[in-house]
């Protein structure tokens, strides 16, 4: 597992004019290992769990950083939808049904793709607001926790940036999972 420092370099490094080759899984563990402190247990639930599959994909042509700022976006969220599932719940009932955040990385079928999968059994969302999530400044957040950005620009990045795709299946009280589809080169 990476150390702090090592992650912050992998997450914050400086984009150029150009895509550069880059390790996606690289991305992603080092931005679980900055998000590692709302990973972590605490008086009011367990840790949250990680699972990783994550099969043999090629380095891929992006920009980095903007990469890793969705990564970012879309952890932070599914944290926040778990933690709001089990508002309500004490401990160990939480427990017995843990939260849970999936990252799935494959190879397209095409093979000049990759897609990356990022789930959560955190509490869903409704028709409406898929709708309207990556609308600029579009936030169900209190004013004091979201100001409508984060996926917005996640998804100008993915689109705009990278000419990819980015996805949402969400069943209300069962979860949600977002999928990013980026050509490799």
């Amino acid at each position: 597992m990476f150390n702090i420092s090592h992650s912050l370099r992998i997450f914050s490094r400086a984009d150029t004019q150009q895509k550069i080759l880059f390790n996606i899984h690289e991305g992603i563990n080092s931005t679980l290992v900055i998000l590692k402190h709302r990973l972590q247990a605490n008086k009011i639930r367990p840790a949250i769990q990680i699972v990783q599959y994550y099969e043999e994909i090629p380095l891929v042509e992006c920009f980095p950083g903007q990469l890793n700022q969705v990564f970012m976006n879309l952890l932070a969220n599914a944290i926040d939808a778990l933690d709001e599932s089990t508002a309500k719940l004490n401990f160990n009932d939480i427990k017995l049904n843990p939260n849970q955040i999936t990252i799935h990385t494959a190879l397209a079928e095409d093979k000049n793709h990759i897609s990356i999968r990022i789930q959560d059994n955190g509490v869903g969302i409704s028709a409406d607001v898929q709708q309207k999530m990556f609308d600029h400044l579009f936030t169900t957040k209190p004013v004091e926790k979201g100001t409508g950005l984060g996926l917005s620009i996640a998804y100008k990045i993915i689109v705009q940036k990278h000419k990819g795709t980015l996805e949402v299946n969400s069943v209300l009280g069962k979860g949600s999972e977002f999928i990013i589809t980026i050509p490799i080169y």
